[in-house]
């Protein structure tokens, strides 16, 4: 399963979801973590408007699991425990827009320019490697 197809089934699953929240409760905040959150956010923004109740500062896209993919790649890669490891991520949940921030870690940690390249391409690429690991199942 491509990150194509989840789009395609995840979206109306999602459009559907808001559609009863707009009607049912419709000054919800609504937290977005289907995949891909990058477009899964606005579909919902969209069902919003469409019904008269949307509040941008109340859909938000979650995208933690970068950040716990960060802090456990880093942590392996430096040999540290990993609930004392933080690495912000900052963008978007898919690919280049995945962006961690390795020079803010905590704690501090450093990598060469093409260990840190490796790393932050090795962020950016988890989800597609989980979703080709799967195959659709």
């Amino acid at each position: 399963m491509t990150r194509d197809d989840l789009f395609n089934v995840n979206a109306g699953i999602v459009k559907a979801l808001v559609e009863a929240v707009a009607k049912n409760s419709p000054s919800a905040i609504i937290e977005i973590v289907t995949n891909p959150v990058n477009s899964t956010v606005p579909i919902a923004a969209e069902t919003l408007k469409k019904a008269g109740c949307y509040d941008p500062r109340k859909v938000l896209g979650v995208t933690t699991l970068d950040v716990v993919r960060a802090n456990t790649f880093v942590s392996e890669a430096k040999g540290l425990d990993m609930k004392d490891v933080d690495v912000p991520v900052i963008g978007g949940h898919a690919g280049i827009t995945i962006l961690p921030l390795l020079s803010q870690a905590t704690p501090p940690v450093t990598f060469s320019e093409a260990e840190k390249k490796v790393m932050t391409e090795k962020i950016q690429n988890a989800g597609t490697v989980v979703v080709e690991a799967k195959a659709g199942k």
